[in-house]
């Protein structure tokens, strides 16, 4: 398994599993444990998606040894602050069934995240988990939480696929040693990603799929990246990206897909901060 080394020495998978929009619970218990079949060891779940449960069942029934996964949760906005943040992650532990997180994220830049950071940093040293990170925070927040904290995140989950391709963003992470990591790296189908003119020619080049293509960009860039499936030969598809490497000329050519804006939501926009600041989940 390829993996990156956390600005802590943590490894991690450099390609997970993501459960996001798989509310269904035996769906999502299924799916993971393909994945973990399949070889994946990178599992990504959020108390936000309503699967911490299923995943923790996928795992305890896979039989893989703990020592050799690596489960990442993320904390939502209604439970940011100290108090409710703690609170929040032991009720995270005890749906997954773990001792231990390998990664914590805040999943949004809003509400008291001063508040979860510092919470956060206390179950770091207590050992009750390996990495802490964060999720969307656009570089300005980001060096606003460096600058004020003592830990720096390890992580910083975003937006990252051919037509949003931040590489300004990513530079920007790498002199701060916050590891980049993809969230929708097929932009969820949208602006007809998997019909894209360049990844198809791109993929029948290499005799692979556009999914595989946008995972191998993404991975020789050093972006960890978590692709989600609920379809088998999908997952084990996903996976199959280490037996060939995209040539200068292939990354230049996806890298004029790049369109510089998101394709679902700007964190500039004040609604966007009011919406995703008060949106309530059912936990």
């Amino acid at each position: 398994m390829q993996t990156v080394t956390l600005n802590n020495g943590v490894q991690m998978p450099i390609i997970g599993f993501g459960v996001y929009q798989v509310p269904d619970a035996e769906q999502c218990e299924n799916a993971v444990y393909e994945a973990l079949k399949a070889g994946y060891r990178l599992i990504d779940t959020a108390a936000g998606y309503l699967n911490e449960e299923a995943v923790g069942r996928a795992i305890k029934r896979s039989g893989v040894p703990r020592k050799e996964l690596f489960i990442t949760t993320k904390l939502w906005v209604q439970d940011a602050g100290h108090e409710s943040t703690k609170l929040a992650f032991a009720k995270s532990l005890n749906r997954l069934q773990l001792d231990y997180l390998d990664l914590y994220l805040i999943h949004q830049p809003f509400g008291d995240y001063y508040g979860s950071w510092r919470a956060m940093e206390d179950l770091y040293r207590e050992g009750k988990i390996k990495a802490i990170g964060v999720s969307n925070f656009l570089p300005d927040r980001l060096m606003d939480l460096i600058v004020h904290n003592e830990i720096v995140p390890a992580v910083n989950q975003i937006e990252t696929h051919p037509f949003y391709q931040q590489f300004e963003s990513a530079a920007f992470m790498k002199e701060q040693g916050v590891q980049h990591q993809s969230w929708a790296p097929f932009a969820e189908g949208l602006g007809n990603m998997f019909g894209n003119e360049v990844l198809t020619l791109i993929a029948e080049k290499y005799n692979k799929s556009v999914a595989q293509v946008i995972l191998r960009w993404l991975v020789q860039r050093g972006v960890v990246v978590i692709p989600k499936s609920v379809r088998k030969e999908r997952i084990v598809e996903n996976f199959d990206i280490f037996d060939f490497e995209l040539s200068a000329d292939d990354s230049k050519q996806i890298s004029m897909l790049d369109t510089r804006e998101s394709l679902f939501q700007s964190y500039h926009d004040p609604q966007v901060a009011k919406f995703l600041g008060t949106l309530r989940v059912d936990i």
